[in-house]
This record gives structure tokens, sequence and C-alpha cells, in this order.
């Protein structure tokens, strides 16, 4: 599987996520540019780990409408992302290790 996380990772879900056996790249922003670098077009999830850059769900199912989008982050999603979001995490719930065994 190849997964995308971006945004701070303060709780190490991209380790977690390669220690499952996943190849993992990291962005700061999930803007078009740092997306396309990463290889979105052939990823299969797209993690995201910081509310505030929710526009970037958008952006990553516009380059790959099947990449799966995961939300690990404190807060509220924005209503205009929840549509496009698989599945929303809170850090404090779970930890990452639990969230990189139910991603495969």
């Amino acid at each position: 599987m190849k997964a995308i996380v971006a945004g701070p990772d303060d709780s190490e879900i991209a380790s977690a996520i390669e220690a499952e056996g996943h190849d993992v790249t990291t962005v700061a922003v999930g803007d078009g540019e740092s997306l396309e670098a990463a290889g979105i077009v052939g990823a299969d999830v797209y993690v995201l780990t910081d509310m505030a850059q929710a526009t970037s769900i958008a952006v990553a199912n516009d380059h790959n409408p099947d990449v799966r989008v995961v939300v690990y982050a404190e807060g509220s999603l924005p209503e205009f992302a929840t549509r496009q979001t698989d599945l929303v995490v809170d850090p404090r719930l779970l930890d990452p290790d639990a969230v990189a065994e139910e991603l495969d």
C-alpha cells in the first residue's frame, strides 16, 4: 500500500504506517504541487493530520478519485470535506499503531 501523510506528524502516524510494511511519503503541506510530487495519483491512502489543511482533501480526490482519505487530527472537519473523507480519527482516542493496522 502507498500512503501519503500531509501535515505535522506529531503523533508519528507515518512511522506507524511504515512499521506495518507500507510505503509512506510525507509532505508538510497538501497542496497540488506537493501531492503530485509525492505521487498522489498512485496512492492508496491520503492521511491528513491538520484540520487547517482540509481543502487538501479535495485536491487529493481531484488527482486520485479512488484514494481513501483518513483524517488523523483533533478538532472538527469542515462540512465541505466530510463528504470526501472516508474516516476521521481523533489521536486522543486511538493511537497511531491501531490506525495503521486498520489501513490494510
